[in-house]
């Protein structure tokens, strides 16, 4: 399995950014994408899951401003980073899991680094 983010890059806080996750791979048709972020000096956290019924979470601190999206047929992932904020800077990681036969199948991508300045 492999996941390839994109679509990174340094804005001016109010701007917006898509972030894409491209998985190929032997990925099981029922899963949950999520995008995570880590930020200097702190843990990774979620920011977003899809499964793949199209059921969302979000974090707190970016409900209604990001929308996370994907596209079975092409196995990609999107997040719509919209009136980004400083806060919004760090490394965001892709990631899809499932489970089969109780064990869970976890799976990360390379970070792409977003920064946004004021």
């Amino acid at each position: 399995v492999q996941l390839q983010a994109s679509g990174g890059g340094a804005v001016q806080a109010g701007r917006s950014l898509r972030l894409s996750c491209a998985a190929s791979g032997g990925i099981a048709s029922i899963n949950v994408m999520g995008w995570y972020r880590q930020a200097p000096g702190t843990q990774r956290e979620l920011v977003a899951s899809i499964s793949s019924g199209g059921s969302t979470n979000y974090a707190d601190s970016v409900k209604g401003r990001f929308t996370i999206s994907r596209d079975n047929a092409e196995s990609t992932m999107y997040l719509q980073m919209n009136s980004l904020k400083p806060d919004d800077t760090a490394v965001y990681y892709c990631n899809v899991r499932w489970w089969r036969s109780a064990h869970e199948y976890n799976y990360w991508g390379q970070g792409t680094l977003v920064t946004v300045s004021s």
